[in-house]
């Protein structure tokens, strides 16, 4: 094993060399990514998943600990249907009344007497441990993105270095590790219940305790872990041979009626496992043949785009289940954090967002498999909720069965989620018009979304002066996200997010409607007409310069008085894009706004805030500060095992910062993949962004970039752009339409260019394309 892998290494160091020399020649084969142990905490870890099944594989000395979790392992006691109890006019009449207890119970969980955790929660799978004999060390790992194949370098006591080989099916709940030659027989395992570690949580919430079915005896192990509600859940592992041990995860075979496991139907399913991880390259193959490539000459974005790619694949696969805050990578010391739910107000848009560039809207089948399944009871809580037929109602955090989690009133009314997974929708269908599934995806989620989300809105409007004789809408109680918490004064009238998020409905619904064949409904009109575009306030924001001016604010009187997590306010920029740019006082009010924001600072930021920071600053011409902030998210809010953080990883950063991970008692690491996905779509917006007005490919080239290339990034339309920078310029510009239509284009170059061998000149391109049509343009 030794003597092979020594060239493999300095193959790829070569590759490196060249690639550093001149990333606008790079083909960008997906990279190989290396973590060196050891690796100290499970969010450390390397990430393998298929959507359900999620494994971190970490630990070091000659211990390697393998933590195993399953999306969809729900303890669902304790959720909240909000709707029954409280209507949008009786909110109002309360918040404006001051009627703090009235607010708290009208969103109470319900006491039932049983005992729960109180909420609804997810949990852990366990932990395996695979111990090497003594004297042999775990020294790195090496993941191939292209092939999801983990290896495992490890060295004997003669310094002689062996590979284990870790891979995962793409679509069955097994993950195979592979043992050399010298280390078979050799190995002894260790399988650990998350029950073992929060074991005074659980007990005290009524569960009960895992039942063995084979207790590591023989290179075997299993327990069920059982559930009061709900079905429960086996995680086992199967040392078949001496090279091969299988990890398994299911809540598949388990019967009600008996409360048993069919163990034969899962054996036939482990018999399968083989198989099932071999044809796993096939999913891989098909996978990278659409993604985007890209090479970059900045070797941290790099990394964004490589390990981005890999965990959307591994996260958001259509072969799994919705993806939630932290997906099925849940670690095993703790329950993760928040029940590791679908928050809808920012975390599971950035999550699925950038797979609209990525060429994978197949992945958003699970996603709105989930949400259509829904209906029903957004129907009940939109109608109930706001007295108005056909209103949809999606509160900002719930489980799978769309129960809210927690008692967040502010985050409950946020309508603002209905909305944001309404365009979403939208947009997956925008993107794919070339899919066969597109006008399913629009009849099925889009409109019902859209309809849905506008008529709670048209609900919450009234009308009011506007100082000169006319009439103009308002939303007398609205919120900014998780502004002020769930405080008596966490609203106000005409939040700018709202909108925001009001416009881009009402702009999207008469271009869904003429695609459909339905009618227009005045009203959209008239509410994208009258509704103001955002609140603004005036007056001072820095008293030591005696710096002043007019901004957009949060609400009606609300400036943003201190760093905040939620760039809410700034909505209308991204991501509903709302505020025209090219307006010359839209754009002075945005430059106010983002300067007494920068004022402000990063202070009260979460991981996911930077990434969003930096797309407005993309969206807004001023790329190299984006660049700077996204370089500032990597080195403060990712681990040291590229686990990407809610909280900063040191104390000296962010109020939500975090301890000593090494010296604290018991850590509290709380990784999510939002902030990930979100610096992977940020990325993605330098190089192509998809606007009301046009498509434009490197809108702000960074000044110091001389060198780059990039294929296949997707844009609204079905068209496909693809760019080439060479020593400093734009060399070539390539567009592929998927679908045909109309062409609007903004190129990254001044003055006459030919399109296909044919003189053109100016910056913008409009044209009707054909199906397939290919575009190649080359400034002359």
């Amino acid at each position: 094993m030794h003597s092979l892998y020594l060239p493999t290494r300095c193959w790829r160091l070569l590759l490196l060399l060249i690639f550093t020399a001149s990333a606008a020649h790079a083909q960008t084969p997906p990279r190989t990514l290396t973590w060196q142990f050891p690796l100290p905490r499970p969010h450390t870890g390397v990430l393998l998943g298929n959507g359900t099944q999620g494994i971190m594989v970490w630990g070091g000395g000659h211990t390697l600990h393998i933590t195993i979790s399953r999306s969809g392992f729900w303890d669902h006691r304790g959720g909240n249907e909000f709707s029954a109890k409280t209507t949008y006019a009786d909110l109002k009449t309360k918040l404006q009344a001051g009627d703090k207890a009235g607010i708290t119970a009208a969103f109470a969980v319900p006491r039932s007497g049983a005992q729960s955790l109180g909420h609804p929660q997810q949990l852990g799978g366990g932990r395996l441990d695979v111990n090497l004999p003594d004297g042999w060390l775990i020294l790195y790992g090496n993941l191939f993105t292209d092939r999801g194949l983990l290896q495992i370098v490890v060295r004997d006591p003669q310094q002689v270095s062996h590979v284990l080989n870790i891979k995962q099916a793409a679509s069955l709940e097994v993950t195979e590790l592979e043992i050399p030659k010298d280390l078979r027989g050799k190995l002894t395992y260790k399988l650990i219940p998350h029950y073992s570690f929060v074991t005074e949580q659980l007990r005290s919430a009524g569960i009960e305790e895992p039942q063995w079915v084979v207790k590591d005896y023989g290179g075997k192990g299993a327990f069920i872990q059982p559930l009061p509600d709900d079905d429960p859940l086996l995680v086992g592992y199967d040392q078949v041979n001496d090279q091969h041990l299988y990890i398994q995860t299911s809540n598949l075979y388990y019967n009600r009626k008996t409360r048993r496991f069919d163990y034969p139907a899962m054996q036939a399913l482990l018999d399968r496992a083989p198989s099932a991880i071999a044809t796993a390259d096939t999913f891989w193959t098909s996978y990278y043949k659409v993604v985007p490539r890209i090479a970059l000459p900045d070797p941290l974005l790099q990394e964004i785009i490589d390990y981005g790619l890999y965990k959307q694949a591994i996260s958001t696969s259509p072969n799994g289940l919705a993806c939630t805050l932290q997906g099925p990578f849940m670690e095993d010391y703790q329950l993760p954090p928040w029940s590791n739910d679908y928050h809808f107000n920012i975390n599971v848009q950035m999550i699925y967002t950038p797979a609209l560039a990525t060429n994978r809207l197949a992945n958003f089948k699970p996603l709105w498999r989930m949400i259509n399944g829904w209906m029903p009871q957004l129907k009940r809580n939109g109608e109930a909720f706001f007295g108005r037929p056909g209103a949809l109602m999606l509160p900002h955090a719930v489980d799978d069965r769309c129960r809210v989690v927690g008692t967040f009133w502010t985050g409950t009314i946020d309508h603002a989620c209905t909305a944001w997974m309404a365009m979403m929708a939208w947009q997956n269908y925008r993107y794919g018009l070339d899919q066969p599934d597109a006008p399913q995806v629009l009849s099925q989620t889009a409109w019902p979304l859209l309809t849905g989300a506008f008529e709670g809105y048209f609900a919450m409007l009234e009308e009011v002066s506007t100082g000169d004789g006319g009439k103009r809408f308002s939303l007398p109680v609205s919120v900014s996200p998780e502004y002020r918490g769930a405080e008596m004064n966490a609203w106000g009238r005409d939040a700018s997010f709202q909108l925001a998020a009001l416009h881009r409905i009402c702009r999207i619904l008469p271009q869904a409607a003429a695609a459909l064949g339905k009618p227009v409904d005045p009203r959209w009109a008239d509410v994208d007409k009258r509704l103001p575009a955002y609140s603004t306030f005036e007056g001072k924001y820095m008293d030591e310069w005696s710096l002043s001016n007019k901004r957009i604010a949060l609400w009606e009187g609300m400036d943003l008085i201190e760093s905040h997590r939620h760039h809410s306010h700034l909505g209308g920029v991204y991501p509903f894009a709302t505020i025209d740019l090219n307006n010359p006082a839209e754009r002075k009010i945005v430059d106010n706004t983002l300067q007494a924001w920068r004022f402000k600072g990063a202070g009260g930021w979460s991981g996911w805030s930077l990434p969003w920071a930096a797309t407005l600053l993309m969206r807004t011409g001023q790329t190299d500060a984006a660049i700077k902030w996204l370089h500032y998210w990597k080195e403060n809010y990712v681990n040291e095992g590229r686990g990407t953080l809610h909280n900063a990883n040191t104390n000296g950063t962010s109020l939500l910062g975090s301890p000593d991970w090494e010296t604290e008692k018991q850590n509290r690491e709380i990784m999510q993949l939002d902030a990930g996905f979100g610096a992977l779509n940020a990325v993605l917006e330098l190089l192509v962004q998809s606007r009301d007005e046009a498509i434009y490919v490197l809108p702000n080239r960074p000044r110091t970039w001389q060198n780059l290339k990039f294929d296949d990034v997707r844009a609204e339309g079905a068209f496909q752009l693809g760019a080439t920078v060479k020593e400093g310029a734009v060399t070539e510009v390539r567009v592929k339409s998927l679908a045909g239509g109309k062409l609007t284009l903004m190129l990254p170059f001044i003055g006459k260019y030919n399109i296909n061998g044919q003189p053109q000149e100016g910056t913008k391109l409009v044209r009707d394309c054909k199906a397939g049509e290919v575009l190649t343009i080359v400034p002359m």
